[in-house]
């Protein structure tokens, strides 16, 4: 779900969390620069599985570069190098 079509409707709810989980999420809106209701629409929509694309994106990436070309050809065969790593 894009970020974008939060503000497209937004319902107002009272969630209750004991301190600790209060200020552990104070402490990550803090980091990524966001808000903490921003933290816990996210979180929210990994639970619920709507961020599974974005999961997805982010495993792919985080292999980029990662593959020498030595004896492979990484430019040919990129795709069956991806799926690989997004297997483990």
């Amino acid at each position: 779900m894009s970020k974008f079509r939060y503000h497209a409707l937004m319902l107002r709810m009272q969630v209750q969390f004991t301190e600790e989980q209060a200020e552990a999420l104070r402490r990550e809106a803090r980091r990524r620069g966001v808000s903490v209701a921003a933290v816990v629409r996210q979180a929210v929509d990994a639970a619920l599985g709507a961020g599974e694309e974005e999961a997805c994106w982010r495993r792919a990436m985080a292999v980029v570069g990662s593959f020498a070309d030595d004896e492979r050809n990484v430019a040919r065969e990129h795709d069956r190098y991806l799926e690989d790593a997004l297997r483990r």
